[in-house]
Order: C-alpha cells, then structure tokens, then sequence
C-alpha cells in the first residue's frame, strides 16, 4: 500500500467538482495539495476551503492547454513543497457537436483541453516521479473513453485517448519495473458542471450554435448529472485506487461493465460474420 501521508498532491481542474472531490480526499488523508484552474475565482474559495480547515494547500491559475503553465505548475509544486508524489490530470471540458458539423476550432479545443493537457502532464510530471523512483499519476477519462455515442464525437475521441495514453503508461512503467504506478478514471455520471464548459471558452472562438439533437442530448445529460454521483465520493475512489495502486478507477461498474462487454461482443460477432 502507498503512504500518502506527508506527501504533495496535484490535481487540475481543481476548483469544483470531480477535481475538488479529489483535493478533498488528498488533503483529508495528510498530503499537501497543489490545486490547478483556470477560474481564478473558484480556485481561491477552493483554496481557502481547504487551509480553512487546516490543511496545505495552494493554488496555481493553470491553463491546461498550454505546455508552458503546465511546466510553471510543477515549478511552483516543487517550490513549495520540495516534491510531487501524486499527479492528477484531470481538467476538461465537454463540447457538443455533431462530427460533420462541429467546427475545427472546437475540435482543437477539445483536444486541447481533455487530450493534450494530459500528454503534457505525463511529459511533465512522470520523469519527476521517476526520478523520485516513487509516485503515483493518473489522468480522467470518462466513460466515454471506453464507449462512444452521438453529440459528443470530439470528447471520446479525445477520452479514449486518455485511456490509451495511460495504459500505455501503466505498461511502460511496469516493464521499466518501476515503483511508480498510473491509474485512469473513468466516471459515469457525475454531479459536475461539465455542461457548462461554455463559461470558459476562449475569447478568440466564436460561439457554439447547438442543433435540436445537441439541446435534447444536453437536457437528457444535464439531468442525468444532476443525479449522479456526489464528486467527494469519487475523489475517495480516487485516492483508494492511488494507496493500493489499482489502474482502473471506474465509478459505476454495475452499470457500465455489461455495455463494455456488450461492446466486444458486437466486435466478435463481426469477425464471426466475416469468417
């Protein structure tokens, strides 16, 4: 089991939500916790949440879609405390679009933002766990990372290339027979307002104009949320999997376990159709 005690966490998209429940968990189990967003207002009440109740913890304005202030937020981790134990990689946005119609500035976006900033944070994070020889990072996907439907092409695209990245992660560091391990987190529903990753689109992007097909699917999302899983709970999930070094993080496997397997079941049954 991994002692998280004494240790130095960093969490992205740290302000509410998923990443907050994770700062939650990390502080109450002893760790220092560096929090990382781009609203700079969240994150201060975040922020003092947390040393309001007489833990360590700072927080760094990060966009993560820029490698530099990915960099900058490790700078600062290391500053302040003198180590990185636990990284995780978790900010993102959810943009609707059908693939054909969505514009290519919201697909960069996406990427930017769910896929790119967490090949930065593997770039940036990992060779200072290595080089600890200890540590632990993980990265959010979704559910969508492991099984795809209408709306939101360009997120699981995006989350599915999470899940590849870091189980890529997993079998490289296990090869290397490395000390330290990766997890990646797949959520099914979740009380978070990812829905309204609209309040930080970019100044430079024009704005979305959503489809009869995208307001039904954002209704049927957004009320689905609004019953999910309470985030402090995944952020328990989360640092349950980090202590006792578990990859897969998922947040409702009852539920989502049969459609993955009703997935590789298509898969079969095409090849059987095609032998």
């Amino acid at each position: 089991m991994y002692d998280v005690a004494g240790k130095t966490a960093v969490v992205t998209g740290a302000a509410n939500g998923i990443g907050l429940g994770m700062c939650r968990s990390f502080a109450e189990a002893g760790m220092n916790v560096v929090m990382a967003d781009i609203e700079q207002a969240r994150l201060d009440t975040a922020v003092a949440e947390l040393v309001g109740k007489g833990h360590q913890a700072i927080g760094v304005v990060t966009d993560v879609s820029e490698e530099s202030q990915i960099q900058r937020l490790a700078d600062a981790a290391l500053d302040s405390y003198g180590g990185v134990h636990v990284v995780s990689n978790n900010a993102g946005i959810g943009i609707g679009g059908e693939v054909d119609e969505m514009s290519l500035d919201d697909w960069k976006w996406t990427m930017d933002v769910d896929l790119w900033s967490v090949i930065y944070g593997v770039r940036t994070f990992l060779p200072i766990l290595k080089q600890q020889g200890e540590g632990h990072i993980t990265a959010t996907s979704s559910m969508a990372g492991l099984l795809s439907g209408p709306v939101l092409g360009a997120y699981h695209v995006a989350k599915h290339g999470v899940v590849a990245l870091m189980d890529t992660v997993r079998i490289e560091l296990a090869i290397a027979k490395s000390d330290v391990r990766a997890s990646v987190l797949c959520p099914g529903p979740i009380d978070t307002d990812i829905t309204k990753s609209e309040r930080n689109r970019p100044t430079s992007l024009t704005e979305h104009e959503t489809s009869d097909l995208e307001e039904r699917f954002w209704t049927n999302l957004s009320n689905s949320l609004a019953a999910g899983m309470d985030p402090d709970d995944v952020g328990h999930l989360v640092l349950d999997a980090v202590m006792n070094e578990r990859f897969w993080i998922l947040t409702h496997p009852k539920e989502f376990i049969p459609l993955i397997e009703r997935r590789l079941d298509h898969i079969k049954a095409d090849h059987a159709h095609r032998s």
